[in-house]
């Protein structure tokens, strides 16, 4: 019989909801991030698709609309100012590579430090303004906290750290990842920074008592109550 996984979440570092997710979650319950695996997602490059198109590995991500992306930048300043957030920064990304933060990620990781990165990095990006698509902020980063700032900032052209990230990729597509912030806790789900409480209770085993059951539609009997495709996402769980 297999073994339970730990619960786990994939956060992201471009994600301002992925963002506030790891802070309420460090504010209200810092046990549950430290009892919980850590995986990152991103949207790859040309260089880390290809390696997930050699395994059959195809990512649920499409365009976002304009519409949309004017409402992200609402809602987030508004999530922003329900949390007391006054000092925000839209960081002005130009042709992003997501890998040079993420595959950075890895190598702290390696060194036991992934989650000061991950603070270090969103401070970064959402109160500094800065751009963590450059490897020179990534050295930064490194130097401040203490690590190897040549290692981290040329992550993205280390072919290791690129085989290791497409793998991270290729099981985020395996758990049905969709969008960021995702939570799992056994076979249960949780999307969005609006699940932080609930995923939170089911870690702890703290589940309503007296919430009724309800049993979930089966996708594969009831193909008619699924979207019929696109960008289907909402902003409290992507972005």
């Amino acid at each position: 019989m297999a073994s339970r996984r730990r619960p786990r979440w994939y956060f992201s570092l471009r994600s301002p909801y992925s963002w506030f997710a790891y802070r309420d979650l460090m504010s209200t319950h810092p046990e549950v991030l430290d009892s919980i695996d850590w995986l990152p997602f991103w949207e790859p490059d040309e260089e880390t698709a290809r390696l997930l198109a050699d395994e059959g590995v195809t990512l649920p991500i499409v365009a976002m609309s304009r519409a949309k992306n004017f409402y992200i930048l609402q809602d987030t300043r508004r999530l922003a100012n329900e949390r007391g957030l006054t000092d925000i920064t839209w960081p002005i990304d130009r042709d992003p590579c997501w890998e040079v933060a993420h595959l950075a990620w890895i190598a702290a990781e390696d060194e036991g430090r992934g989650k000061d990165f991950v603070a270090a990095a969103y401070r970064a990006r959402w109160q500094e303004g800065r751009n963590i698509s450059e490897p020179e902020v990534i050295a930064a980063i490194a130097e401040e906290l203490g690590l190897d700032a040549e290692r981290l900032s040329t992550a993205a052209r280390d072919p290791q750290l690129r085989k290791r990230g497409a793998a991270l990729l290729a099981e985020s597509a395996h758990d049905g990842l969709f969008g960021v912030p995702f939570f799992i806790n056994g076979r249960d789900k949780y999307w969005g920074v609006d699940r932080v409480a609930p995923f939170v209770r089911a870690v702890l085993g703290t589940e309503r008592s007296d919430a009724p059951a309800v049993d979930a539609p089966d996708p594969a009997t009831h193909a008619d109550l699924l979207p019929a495709g696109g960008d289907q996402g909402h902003a409290g769980g992507c972005g």
